[in-house]
């Protein structure tokens, strides 16, 4: 009897990757043919690990990237699994695209022809945000050089609060109105800070994250359509993420009988 529930489960599962390959595939790649249309972007990936795949052992890592568009018409969502983090599978995913692409600060996305890369603040103050915590508990409400950091990222999204329900043309005006000269601060700060901070210590990484990334990180003003952020991918994948984590036995390949 036991048998017989396997079989009729792996049955079922079989008829699903088919009815995949064969139908829901022509959905996907319609799809995918009308997010590369679209002129806003957002990107990311994360690991998995599959079992019984060929050539390959359990522990290996693979990764599953996502694509969706930005808040400009119907969302669309798609998922790329690959075997590896390599930039071409982006650059492939995403040829013929033309637009602003928002991603962190992995430079797989690099390749990416004729996209335009929009760096997420959410990363920045993630940094800075773990830089205050790794303070002495004493010491984490004090005027510190990271709680400025910190600061400084907070008023970003506190204008981006203030802008949320402007249209794109009056979002990009008061960007340069508000967000300019808080950018421009920050910047002579980061400046200044980046020869006086140890680079291996939180704050230094902090702060080489922004330097680094900053040419991506002020894209967001060019366009009122573009986002402070790219939490809108990470939100896609979250779920994702919570269910490898909770159930790794799930991520199996099996070939349709």
């Amino acid at each position: 009897m036991q048998d017989r529930a396997w079989h009729t489960r792996q049955t079922l599962a079989n008829w699903v990757v088919t009815g995949a390959h064969r139908w829901l595939r022509l959905l996907y790649d319609r799809f995918h043919t009308e997010l590369l249309a679209r002129k806003y972007l957002h990107a990311d990936e994360t690991t998995l690990q599959v079992l019984h795949e060929a050539g390959r052992a359990a522990t290996s890592d693979s990764y599953m990237w996502l694509y969706r568009s930005g808040n400009n018409g119907p969302p669309i969502v798609l998922y790329d699994y690959q075997e590896s983090r390599s930039k071409e599978h982006p650059k492939k995913f995403l040829k013929g695209f033309a637009g602003y692409l928002h991603v962190d600060g992995y430079s797989g996305y690099h390749d990416v022809e004729h996209a335009t890369l929009v760096g997420c603040w959410a990363h920045a103050r993630r940094k800075f945000d773990e830089a205050v915590k790794s303070l002495p508990s004493s010491d984490q409400k004090m005027p510190t050089a990271a709680r400025v950091g910190l600061q400084y990222c907070n008023e970003l999204f506190k204008i981006k609060r203030g802008l949320k329900d402007k249209i794109a043309e009056q979002r990009h005006e008061q960007r340069q109105k508000q967000s300019r000269p808080v950018l421009d601060v920050f910047l002579a700060w980061l400046e200044k800070q980046n020869g006086e901070v140890t680079p291996k210590s939180a704050l230094g990484k902090a702060i080489t994250y922004c330097l680094n990334q900053w040419s991506k990180l002020i894209v967001f003003t060019e366009d009122g359509n573009l986002e402070l952020d790219n939490n809108r991918s990470e939100r896609c994948i979250k779920p994702f993420v919570f269910v490898k984590r909770k159930i790794p036995h799930m991520f199996t390949e099996k070939s349709p009988t």
